[in-house]
């Protein structure tokens, strides 16, 4: 509707008075109020659908001027269709047009993102320039997790040389440990790819936890070489002695947690997690019996006694169980 200013202030109208008129019209106006018991219910006056919804009807609506005359709404303004956009949908200040669907039970976000996006590159090499096509959702979110936990991901890192530090006593064995911390990631890669599970936030925060889990196996293990060489071994036999000690701990408590993280693997958000868990921890306990004790002898050049049983306690056997 444009209003012809001219006409309404000669006949002593305001945009104001047409604009209440129309909104009575075609909106409706509050005029009172009803109380019923607690609640106030508006009573609202406005045209009937007939006459409100036809644009024809609409131009012969009176309007009241202050000098008490009546005028039709078509002298004073013209109404016209016009199409418009009734709401503009924003993203980050961008209009944007929304495209949601629901995932099916047993699927997750991530994964059926992942199988879609293929197949927008071809209408997304179309759009004109300016329009481009973002992937929100799960998948978003969990960019926003992951930014956050680089974020704090440096100090993570201190944090954890220093508690090693402060533990073993030693840069040379802290930093052994501390690149044992990746061995997991070899069952991790396995078990996401078996179980078709996607490598997302919670993934990774397993893969974090695990990493944790992994070098406390590969603090136990150095620190009873220690204990076997203050008792009187050599280095070899430290470690061979060391190894055989911590294995069924170490695996116990491994088994135990892979066991845990079972019921775990049917959630649909903390799956993966567990997943990343169970596959990484397995490898990571086979490794840390066999290969920390070969890489503790290759760092610090462990080599092999002569007579292996020369620096052993008298009467005591090889291997102790």
């Amino acid at each position: 509707m444009d209003l012809d200013q001219d006409k309404a202030r000669s006949l002593g109208l305001a945009p104001a008075d047409v604009a209440f008129v129309t909104q009575t019209v075609m909106n409706g106006a509050t005029m009172s109020q009803l109380r019923e018991h607690e609640d106030l219910i508006d009573i609202v006056a406005r045209a009937v659908p007939s006459e409100r919804l036809d644009l024809d009807t609409l131009k012969d609506v009176n309007i009241f001027t202050r000098q008490g005359t009546v005028v039709a709404l078509s002298q004073v303004a013209r109404v016209r269709y016009e199409l418009e956009e009734p709401v503009l949908w924003r993203r980050n200040r961008d209009m944007a047009i929304t495209v949601r669907a629901d995932v099916k039970d047993g699927e997750q976000g991530v994964s059926v993102t992942q199988s879609i996006r293929p197949l927008l590159k071809d209408i997304e090499a179309r759009l004109p320039f300016g329009y481009r096509i973002d992937v929100g959702g799960a998948v978003e979110e969990s960019d926003k997790a992951n930014r956050a936990l680089a974020a704090v991901a440096p100090v993570m890192l201190v944090t954890i040389l220093a508690i090693l530090m402060l533990q073993l006593q030693s840069f040379s064995m802290m930093f052994m440990v501390f690149l044992t911390a990746p061995l997991g990631l070899i069952g991790v890669v396995a078990a996401l790819l078996v179980f078709n599970a996607p490598l997302g936030f919670v993934a990774i925060l397993g893969i974090t936890a695990l990493s944790g889990m992994i070098m406390r196996n590969s603090v136990i293990l150095v620190d009873q070489v220690q204990a076997e060489m203050a008792e009187g071994r050599d280095p070899w036999n430290a470690v061979l002695e060391a190894a055989v000690h911590r294995t069924r701990p170490v695996a116990l408590t491994a088994a135990a947690t892979v066991l845990a993280m079972v019921p775990l693997t049917r959630s649909i958000f903390w799956g993966p997690m567990a997943i990343a868990i169970m596959g990484g921890l397995t490898v990571a306990t086979l490794l840390t019996i066999f290969f920390v004790p070969a890489l503790y002898a290759a760092w610090f050049r462990v080599a092999r006694q002569a007579d292996p049983g020369k620096d052993r306690v008298a009467g005591e056997p090889a291997f102790a169980t």
